[in-house]
């Protein structure tokens, strides 16, 4: 007898027919069979293509609720994920008054840009993690982009390219009066559009700001199908200058989005190799034998002293001979809204790795209270333009408080820099050395101070070995002078 047959031995027919629809039911349910089919079409390299062409997130709410005002923007929204939101909809109007003058300026037919973003659609949506097949307001039946989607592309793209083209005097063809674009007006408002512009969430594909500039400079369609962008590095140029004030950048090579150039240009500089193993602070055993660094404050009473990098790199950190070499980093009202939202991004976007989040690890284990801070802003490390030395503390302090040691790459440059420090730390005649001249070398006066009482000791000393060294070292009878005989005429 089957299993089947015992378990419906105590019920009735009736019982039974309706246990057998119920389990046919199931098995052709919609979920059942849409399961079934998805496995078959499963395949491996897919999956990979299909997460490598994702760059622009939408931040988990255990991330964002620890300070929501850092991912969300204030002023503007770029891309689908805060379009429409109330507080933003003012800028919609001028976004709309900056596609004509792109059109005007560019003398092409809106129908030649709508072309070109329609045979990147597909690339362009799926670079947002959420923007899937069920989302029917930005996909068509078919699942390719919608309409919708390609207007909002389409608007958001020329919006931003005016921004950055008009910023950094590549064009300007607005009203001298413009609420966005002229110049005194732009003294108040671009502020806070470069603030919103370097969030995570509100980013626009390269791919789509490179499409719409090769159909205006002439091209048939996008860059990878004949059009041809002003140069090669001309985007991330725009970029770099209207978010740094900078002009003249190295080439960072192929980017996906503002987030992604800016933080490339933050990194541009040398790149430490590890030679040995154990300089990651990696032991034997494969285990991590990190120690805690000390703050900037100790390591300085300890002997280490601290000097600016040569470039302004966030990996440009190095130990040697007792200094300590860190980048100048200014801290403004952005600099918190800007460092997360590169942490958000390395934390979610595989292969680029994450520089900025060691580096905010390891400012925050040296920077613990202001005196940290302010030793660093003697050095010119710190140019602090935020407000008091404590605040500065307390940010860097928020800033890696969602940051673990075990998220950080093993292979990170700064574990040879911590491991170095704190072996030296370790070595007393350092810290010896250390108290000797933080206590008599502090100052010019001081430093003379100790070289008049050396000079009086050596004096003292030399005076007192010429007082007794003929006490113990007499002269001897042979070194005595002999007597003259008297004269001949006194011997008769």
């Amino acid at each position: 007898m089957s299993l089947s047959s015992i378990s419906l031995s105590g019920i009735n027919s009736q019982e039974a027919e309706h246990y057998h629809e119920s389990n046919s039911s199931r098995r052709n349910s919609k979920w059942v069979i849409d399961v079934k089919e998805e496995l078959e079409k499963m395949d491996k390299l897919n999956e990979v293509d299909h997460w490598e062409k994702k760059c622009i997130y939408q931040i988990p709410a255990c991330i964002k609720d620890l300070n929501k005002k850092a991912y969300e923007p204030q002023a503007v929204s770029f891309g689908p994920y805060h379009h429409g939101e109330d507080h933003l909809n003012q800028m919609e109007k001028h976004k709309h008054r900056a596609l004509l003058h792109f059109l005007r300026r560019s003398n092409k037919p809106i129908e030649s840009y709508i072309d070109a973003l329609h045979r990147v659609g597909k690339h362009l949506i799926a670079s947002y993690d959420w923007l899937d097949e069920a989302n029917n307001d930005y996909r068509d039946q078919y699942g390719n982009c919608s309409d919708q989607f390609l207007q909002l592309m389409m608007l958001d793209g020329c919006f931003m390219l005016e921004i950055l083209q008009t910023a950094t005097g590549t064009v300007n063809d607005y009203a001298f009066n413009d609420p966005i674009f002229s110049y005194r007006e732009s003294l108040y408002i671009m502020p806070y559009i470069r603030r919103d512009m370097l969030m995570l969430q509100n980013q626009l594909p390269m791919l789509l700001l490179d499409t719409l500039l090769a159909v205006e400079t002439g091209g048939a369609g996008s860059t990878t199908t004949g059009g041809k962008p002003k140069n090669k590095e001309f985007l991330n140029r725009i970029i770099i200058q209207f978010c740094t004030q900078k002009k003249s950048i190295l080439s960072l090579g192929k980017c996906l989005h503002v987030v992604d150039v800016y933080r490339k240009h933050l990194l541009q500089g040398p790149r430490r190799k590890l030679l040995q193993t154990h300089l990651r602070g990696i032991d034997d055993h494969g285990e991590s034998s990190f120690d805690v660094i000390r703050p900037a404050r100790e390591l300085y009473e300890a002997g280490i002293r601290f000097k600016t990098s040569k470039t302004t790199s966030l990996r440009d950190i190095s130990f040697q001979g007792g200094v300590l070499r860190l980048p100048v980093i200014v801290v403004d009202d952005t600099t918190e809204s800007n460092f997360l939202n590169l942490m958000a991004y390395e934390r979610f976007r595989v292969g680029p790795g994450n520089d900025v989040t060691a580096y905010i690890f390891f400012m925050d284990k040296i920077i613990v209270s202001d005196k940290d801070v302010s030793l660093l802003h003697s050095k010119g490390i710190i140019q602090n333009a935020f407000g008091s030395h404590k605040e500065v503390a307390k940010l860097f302090n928020e800033l890696s408080k969602d940051v673990s040691r075990m998220s950080l790459d093993p292979d990170s440059s700064l574990d040879m820099v911590h491991k170095n420090v704190n072996d030296y730390c370790k070595k007393k005649w350092n810290e010896w050395r250390a108290n000797l001249i933080h206590t008599y070398f502090r100052s010019p006066w001081a430093i003379l101070s100790v070289i008049a009482a050396l000079l009086l000791m050596a004096l003292a000393f030399a005076q007192t070995m010429y007082t007794i060294y003929p006490y113990y070292h007499p002269r001897s009878d042979s070194t005595k002078a002999v007597p003259r005989p008297p004269p001949s005429s006194l011997r008769h």
